[in-house]
């Protein structure tokens, strides 16, 4: 029996007319070769474009699976890029091959913040799930979760050199933790409102947080154990700073408290308010940052403005202090004042000191600066950069480049397709664009009033757009020029359609109408040269406002949707009434007509569609299609299937005559406005809120209606495992660290090649055992049972081969504990032999905290655990002492080149040529970046 009907399947082709998603941020990366300053990275919903500023192309695509990007942040080294998804996950790109490696899933819901410490061995993540893990990004796991804030985390910066890390939430507080032993040791309480940002300056010894209001506040940091070194003294008295704010009553408060008592959290640091700088902006910090030396300061709101500010170095500071001090001597000695030396009081003011405003073309959703190089990520699919000159008296920024082209600045409302399936065009509230679809590449971008509809005109050459205004308006693509513009409607043109024998076209109205044009030629006065025209020749006046208008394929009957939720059918020649189509408890959006003229298809804003017959208005099915209002409805071309999109974020395809759904597309983030077909139906481009518009291309592979069903299934499993509770290791209490892993579908998996790789292993075991007593029983050597094929490839390593490192302590957690014993044996064998011994010690040293109760109690298993500790401290003692040896080794070779050769260390060497160019930098003088 062969398949009665055969659908093949839809799949996404690309992304693009999206410049940089709103979700995420932007950073400067550097690509091999180039420049700094140069390339830019942004979140471009599921994927990372690397964009090319000077030339304004897509350099490099970091491909993503599902979830959106919602942080980035570039290593120190520059070569690789941590991203941020929506789900959680945290993956780590190569910027030299666009691959990822590494992945790490712990948290529950959306990345807020991501940080690399100073050598890039470490990563920080912040989530919206309320916690922050450390990761280990050479081993590829995570280390801990530290749990303590109430609300998203907004930021986490590491401390160089002391393993500390501070964190910030909108819960209002910023704590510092100690990393050894992942303890919150100190909570700041000193601000009313969430704190959205956070830089470290002077050397991390001042901290700069941003909140709700507008105020930047500035802590004074001592560590206190430098000072207690530096000074001999067992115990430091707090006294007041120059930087203390003498009205801060909380701030009196703890400095009589610390005079009495040092408290527990300030055996590590202590942390006074210095002050506050004033932003312009009236409204919260949306992003903080600074450059890589924290020279230059970047703060915006949510408006358009970047403020600038710079902090001065110390010596600088001076100067300043001294200059203000002459001028105090010289006022007090023309006013002859005898009252004694006059003193100048240092303020935040005279450290941190506004340096100018940029003035962005849009709100500001994030900004990145380096060196002096600023980019700017708007909210209207924009990138700006600027550069910026502090060495003038008055610095001012110089806007560099301007990534427009290849994206709307607000959302396409409308699409198209050529009738040669070639090109198609995409309309928004200011801005028309005709694309080619196979190269994706912009052929022209004319202006616009708001379109509403639009089509080609037969022949290619000329684009008809209906507008929120009630125009038509008439561009040829040769010249990219507005023909003409007519006042077709009184009120917003909801929908056009082109008639069956492409004559002519017909428009409907929020003014109640449905009007009747036809194309025609006429002279233009200015050249004298025939263009296209079109002539109103007929009105259908209604009752209601018209939100949708089709003609039916044999140009018999016309179809109108009205706003009080019924379609009505008329007769094209007469426009006598026909039938009226009830059903519909909210407004039909979207209705379309089977190319035989047989079925109409209607969807609403009730989340419904329904299937209709023409000949008697029956309604054949009512299909609950979207879990949001049905936004575009269409038939693919000579077929009964048609698609269907919403603003739950999907379009599905549909079967109109077995009633079956058969594909849902998913990728876009945000809601669906509107999807185009192409005549031969092998395209789909669609458009959504997100700014991006998305190509699917018709493929070869056949759809099975159970194996979508069944995937279906699984992905809804996947999101309730992903929504489940961080595993806890028994016999512990929560508190603020937990570890890092999540258990998901993949964890899951390799806890279960764990255990058939075991299985395996326990099947070779018996079989060796029977071919060794039938050897003695036959009282000679018979030949050897055939191994299976994965211990041959893989040894009895098998186990442990498969699983990712990332996922390697969440699987041993999922693992049941009857194998346990059987793995504690194997991992005996394989310090033995020398196999991975850092993995292994790992590993046994996270079974033996996870069951030690079960272990010890077990009479079997304390043979083997003392074994195992015998031969792990020795094996471990000589790996010890092999890497002591070889760095002895290298030591005694540089000392050799050095004496033989007369020259430098690479290291040293390299440090002196650093140097030299820093030298070389400031005798040019040259302009330097911001970050």
């Amino acid at each position: 029996m062969g398949l009665t009907k055969q659908y093949l399947r839809y799949a996404a082709s690309a992304v693009f007319g999206v410049i940089g998603s709103q979700k995420a941020n932007i950073v400067y990366v550097t690509l091999r070769g180039g420049e700094r300053g140069r390339y830019v990275a942004v979140a471009a919903c599921e994927h990372v474009f690397i964009w090319d500023i000077r030339k304004g192309e897509k350099v490099l695509i970091l491909q993503g699976q599902k979830h959106e990007v919602s942080f980035l942040c570039p290593s120190p080294d520059g070569v690789h890029i941590a991203v941020g998804y929506e789900d959680g996950a945290v993956r780590i790109f190569s910027l030299l091959n666009g691959e990822s490696n590494v992945s790490f899933s712990g948290h529950k819901s959306g990345v807020s913040v991501i940080n690399y410490d100073a050598l890039g061995a470490q990563l920080v993540t912040g989530s919206k799930d309320t916690d922050v893990i450390v990761w280990d990004v050479i081993n590829e796991c995570g280390l801990y979760r530290l749990k303590g804030h109430k609300d998203i985390i907004t930021q986490a910066l590491f401390l160089q050199d002391k393993n500390l890390l501070v964190t910030s939430s909108k819960d209002s507080f910023v704590k510092w933790w100690d990393l050894d032993t992942q303890h919150c040791f100190k909570t700041m309480v000193g601000h009313r409102s969430e704190v959205w940002g956070m830089v470290l300056l002077n050397q991390e010894n001042r901290l700069l947080t941003g909140s709700a209001d507008s105020e930047l506040r500035a802590w004074d940091i001592s560590y206190l154990e430098e000072v207690r070194k530096t000074e001999g003294e067992p115990k430091v008295k707090k006294g007041k700073s120059l930087l203390d704010d003498d009205d801060d009553d909380d701030d009196k408060e703890d400095h009589k408290k610390g005079d009495e008592d040092e408290s527990i959290e300030e055996r590590v640091l202590s942390c006074k308010k210095a002050g506050s700088i004033l932003r312009e902006a009236r409204d919260r910090v949306v992003s903080l940052t600074s450059d890589s030396k924290a020279k230059v300061l970047a703060c915006h709101g949510d408006d358009s403005v970047l403020e600038l500010f710079t902090v001065l170095s110390e010596e600088e500071v001076q100067r300043k202090m001294n200059k203000k001090l002459k001028k105090a001597k010289k006022k007090a000695a023309k006013a002859q004042d005898d009252a004694g030396e006059p003193v100048v009081e240092r303020a935040l003011k005279d450290e941190i000191i506004r340096l100018t405003n940029i003035k962005a073309s849009a709100k500001i959703r994030s900004v990145w600066s380096g060196e002096l190089k600023v980019a700017l990520l708007l909210q209207n699919n924009t990138i700006e950069t600027y550069s910026l000159k502090t060495l003038d008296k008055t610095p001012t920024a110089n806007k560099t480049a301007r990534l427009t082209l290849g994206g709307h600045r607000t959302d396409v409302r409308t699409l198209a397709f050529s009738s040669d399936n070639l090109a198609f065009l995409s309309a928004s509230g200011d801005t028309v664009k005709v694309w080619n679809r196979s190269t994706l590449q912009v052929i022209r971008t004319m202006a616009c009033d708001y379109a509403l509809c639009s089509l080609f005109v037969p022949g290619d050459r000329q684009i008809i757009l209906g507008t929120k205004s009630g125009k038509l308006q008439i561009f040829e693509l040769a010249s990219g020029s507005l023909l003409e513009t007519k006042e077709a409607h009184d009120g917003a043109l909801w929908s056009m359609c082109l008639a069956p024998d492409q004559r002519g076209v017909i428009t409907g109205s929020a003014d109640k109408t449905v009007k009747f044009w036809e194309f025609e030629l006429i002279k233009d006065k200015g050249t004298n040269q025939k263009r296209l025209t079109v002539k109103h020749t007929r009105t259908l006046q209604l009752e209601e406002d018209v939100l949708c208008v089709k003609f039916s394929p044999d140009h018999r009957l016309l179809a109108v949707s009205l706003l009080d939720c019924t379609v009505k059918i008329f007769y094209t020649d007469t426009l006598k009434f026909f039938l009226s189509l009830y059903g519909h408890k909210l407004p039909v959006l979207c209705l379309d007509i089977s190319h035989d003229s047989t079925l109409i298809a209607t969807g609403s804003a009730d989340r419904n569609v329904k299937l209709w017959g023409l000949d008697f208005g029956d309604c054949h099915r009512s299909l609950f299609a979207h879990d949001d209002s049905v936004m575009f409805l269409q038939f693919v071309p000579k077929t009964h299937l048609f698609f269907t999109a919403g603003k739950d974020r999907k379009i599905k395809q549909w079967d109109a005559d077995k009633f079956e759904h058969i594909q849902t597309l998913e990728g876009h983030h945000r809601e669906v406005w509107c999807v185009a077909i192409s005549p031969n139906g092998d395209h789909l481009v669609s458009s959504s809120h997100d700014k991006s518009l998305r190509l699917w291309e018709r493929t070869r592979e056949p759809i099975i209606l159970e194996e979508e069903r069944e995937m279906e299934r699984e992905a809804e499993f996947e999101e309730s495992m992903a929504k489940g509770d961080v595993p806890v290791v028994p016999g512990e209490t929560e508190g603020e660290a937990a570890p890092a892993g999540k258990k998901t579908v993949e964890t899951v998996k390799a806890a279960e090649r764990i255990m058939e790789a075991l299985e395996l292993y326990r099947d070779e075991t018996r079989k060796m055992e029977e071919h060794k007593y039938a050897c003695e029983s036959a009282g000679k050597e018979l030949p050897p049972p055939k191994c299976n094929p994965i211990l041959v490839a893989f040894g009895n390593w098998a186990c442990l081969c498969l699983l990712t490192t990332s996922e390697l302590e969440v699987s041993l957690l999922v693992l049941p504990f009857p194998y346990v014993p059987e793995l504690l044996k194997l991992f005996n064998s394989y310090i033995q032999q020398g196999l991975e011994v850092e993995l292994v010690c790992r590993c046994l040293f996270f079974l033996l905290k996870i069951h030690f109760g079960q272990i010890t109690s077990n009479q079997m298993l304390l043979s083997v655990i003392d074994e195992l500790r015998t031969n792990t401290l020795s094996r471990v003692c000589q790996i010890r002492d092999v890497m002591g040896f070889n760095g002895a080794a290298l030591q005694f070779l540089q000392r050799e080149i050095e004496n033989k050769e007369d020259v430098m260390f690479f290291a040293d060497a390299s440090g002196r040529l650093e140097e030299k160019k820093k030298k070389r930098r400031k005798r040019e003088r040259a302009v330097l970046t911001i970050a």
